[in-house]
């Protein structure tokens, strides 16, 4: 991979997601020779996907060069690569442009859609975790609505119409609202001689309620502020399963609709190599409080694929943004203190709370002590998704888009710049 050699030990981070990014940044002026490998070229800021997916931004508001983040900085190297597999005895791993030996390795590669085991609903269904699926929903979304215009038959168009949601975390709550909002104020604009009333958004939950990662309090006015939008929520009810055509659930109702979003699970995006002992509930790699991966001193995991139980999160920390932050630059100051033979400071995770906005001045927020919804929760939530952006241009460009869509009830990314087409099935294709 065309790394020099070094007398510095070599930290090799695989992910250039919140954990890595935060791991590789502390880490400048330390001794150390920093590699990160991802296999984009870019940070992505995963909580503003869904408005890239309903054309509220584009991505490049969202996202950020890698290599612009460390510009200037010492002994650190990117490289745009898929890491295959791990040797721990080699001390090294495998990957599409080469193999790399290291000193100290740290996993930090997320997650990615779980869809527990149903073949047919990950062929049919569409993720969202990454830009190009986001960008893949976009246009998709957009190609319905040009698509139900040709439509001669009504059952057709209205299955083109019929946008369903599964999930009733805050991604598919976040979905479903901005969905309704460019039901409510924009399509009608776009599409003058389609009866827009007929578009039907369902949010489909398995649980009781919604958000439930949250509080009640949380969960119910999200509830109240998607059926205020004229979205169909669906509590107690389980998706089976799904052709492309047809959604079946456990209540025994069939939906007719050529749209699904798969937002009601994730998993461990792991990587061969490590030995079955390490890996726990849903893929995630145990680790000790000092985020060491079980039976080795030098391998680290951070963040989503990190599973690392304690008395206040037996189950593991949530796979949310704030924990992969907080354990990254946890584990930059604990590598330092390796390499001087000091002890090693346990990772306490501090909950600053959970925030999700359903539309227009309305959101939810948890914070320590305090329940809050409506536009003072809308107006936290962006103000924390802001800040949180990597880089001047991409707050700055965020702020003038949410400015102008708050103002003229507008989005202006409305754009089908590559149409989405279904990987066609084997069987099919003989």
């Amino acid at each position: 991979m065309h790394i020099p050699e070094s007398n510095l030990p070599r930290v090799v981070i695989i992910g250039g997601g919140f954990g890595g990014l935060q791991l590789a940044k502390k880490l400048k002026n330390k001794p150390f020779q920093v590699v990160l490998i991802d296999r984009h070229n870019y940070h992505t800021f995963q909580p503003l996907l869904y408005q890239v997916a309903t054309a509220g931004l584009e991505p490049d508001s969202i996202a950020y060069p890698i290599r612009k983040v460390f510009e200037g900085q010492q002994n650190f190297f990117f490289r745009m690569a898929e890491v295959e597999h791990i040797h721990t005895h080699l001390q090294s791993i495998e990957t599409s442009q080469g193999d790399l030996n290291y000193d100290y390795l740290v996993i930090a590669t997320g997650s990615k859609t779980n869809f527990f085991g149903n073949e047919e609903i990950a062929s049919n269904g569409m993720g969202m975790k990454s830009v190009p699926e986001a960008l893949d929903l976009r246009s998709l979304f957009l190609q319905n609505f040009e698509q139900a215009l040709l439509a001669s038959e009504v059952a057709e168009r209205e299955s083109l119409m019929n946008f369903v949601i599964v999930g009733g975390g805050p991604t598919g709550t976040e979905l479903a609202g901005a969905m309704a909002e460019l039901k409510n104020h924009i399509l009608p604009n776009d599409y003058p001689d389609l009866d827009i009333r007929r578009m039907q958004i369902h949010l489909i939950e398995a649980a009781p309620r919604l958000l439930a990662a949250m509080s009640e309090s949380s969960g119910k006015k999200a509830y109240d502020y998607l059926t205020g939008l004229g979205v169909h929520v669906w509590l107690d009810t389980l998706v089976q399963d799904y052709d492309g055509l047809t959604i079946k659930t456990s209540s025994g109702k069939e939906l007719q609709s050529q749209f699904l979003i798969w937002a009601a699970g994730v998993q461990a995006a792991g990587i061969p190599g490590l030995p079955e002992s390490s890996k726990g509930r849903g893929g995630r790699i145990l680790v000790n409080e000092f985020n060491q991966v079980e039976g080795f001193t030098n391998v680290f995991a951070v963040g989503d694929v990190a599973l690392m139980t304690t008395k206040d999160f037996p189950n593991g920390h949530p796979m949310v943004a704030q924990p992969s932050i907080q354990q990254g630059r946890l584990l930059a100051k604990n590598l330092n203190r390796m390499i001087k033979n000091q002890n090693l400071k346990p990772f306490k995770y501090s909950d600053k709370g959970s925030l999700a906005t359903i539309g227009r001045n309305k959101a939810v927020a948890d914070l320590p002590g305090v329940h809050l919804g409506g536009i003072l929760a809308w107006m936290i939530w962006m103000f924390v998704h802001l800040m949180a952006l990597v880089g001047f241009r991409n707050k700055a460009v965020t702020f003038i888009n949410w400015s102008w869509a708050y103002v003229q009830y507008d989005k202006g990314a409305r754009l089908i710049i590559r149409p989405f087409k279904r990987k066609q099935k084997a069987e099919e294709m003989v």
